[in-house]
């Protein structure tokens, strides 16, 4: 069984947990999962089983969108309210207008230190691991962007907001740096990840509702590889492309059914008529391989059960 499963995850669960629990309702070994939420996270959670594990480098690239509430006044070691209070400071001077005007001079792009509290790896290690024993080491910060911070709501102590921003960001982050500019500190209490493009609340199904349905139906949950890759443009190659493809060989651009329109170095997903065959990088111009003009990253025609 093959496909992606969109998970709206529990809160108090890891998304290694989803994915153990995955794998026992399906009755697969290979299942993995684009994007990690922490334990106190709730929502979109993307999940691979089978071959489609092949394409999360793929969804792993693109923007999310969280609803995220923070509470001004208190730092925690981990920056969310599952960590111990470190430092407490009045905001009781602080107007909604100062607030709101923190939040949205996030929107940007900016440099972002990653916590110790995270999944990252030091030799191996996870970060948060070593800070469990008391253990910081240097980060180097990561650039990130906020593309919008929207329905910022302002009650202090108490804020909420919708950020959409690229991968690699830490709302939980976003949101102790916001009561350092206001210099009185924050961390996060509740955050909701609505959207993982292309996927929104409105894909995602429970742990709960795969639980009550009969294993043989199971499969209706999974989405196909050409649902899961709609955000990438797509060409249609003609069957000696598709020749080609199959012996693992790019097809050059007179293989193309219909106008190009994409740009060089552009990811493009080449698909026939019985569904989709690989996924490329639009190359034209380069040197190294003179069989065709994409670069091949995954070939699926050798995947049945995408489609």
């Amino acid at each position: 069984m093959n496909g992606i499963l969109v998970v709206d995850k529990p809160q108090g669960m890891t998304s290694h947990a989803v994915v153990g629990r995955v794998r026992r309702l399906f009755g697969l070994r290979k299942v993995g999962h684009a994007g990690t939420l922490d334990p106190l996270a709730t929502g979109v959670l993307v999940v691979a089983l089978g071959q489609a594990t092949r394409i999360l480098q793929f969804l792993m690239e693109e923007n999310k969108i969280y609803r995220a509430a923070l509470l001004l006044g208190e730092v925690t070691d981990t920056q969310d309210s599952e960590g111990q209070v470190i430092a407490s400071h009045e905001t009781s001077h602080l107007g909604a207008d100062e607030i709101a005007a923190a939040c949205m001079s996030m929107v940007g792009s900016l440099d972002q230190t990653p916590p110790m509290y995270s999944a990252l790896k030091k030799d191996g290690v996870p970060l948060y691991k070593l800070a469990r024993q008391g253990i910081e080491i240097d980060r180097v910060p990561r650039r990130v962007n906020i593309f919008s911070i929207e329905k910022l709501i302002v009650q202090s102590p108490s804020v909420t907001f919708d950020v959409c921003c690229s991968k690699g960001t830490y709302v939980r982050t976003l949101c102790h740096d916001i009561g350092a500019r206001l210099g009185c500190g924050a961390h996060l209490t509740a955050l909701r990840r609505l959207q993982s493009d292309p996927f929104t609340e409105a894909d995602a199904v429970t742990l709960d509702e795969i639980e009550r349905t009969a294993p043989e139906d199971r499969h209706r949950f999974l989405l196909s590889i050409g649902e899961s890759l709609r955000e990438y443009p797509s060409l249609v190659v003609s069957d000696e492309g598709v020749k080609r493809l199959s012996y693992g060989i790019p097809p050059s651009t007179d293989m193309v059914v219909g106008p190009i329109g994409v740009s060089e170095g552009e990811l493009v997903l080449l698909i026939s008529p019985n569904g989709p065959l690989a996924m490329t990088r639009f190359a034209p111009s380069r040197k190294q391989e003179v069989r065709g003009d994409f670069e091949l990253l995954k070939v699926f025609n050798d995947c049945g059960g995408f489609e």
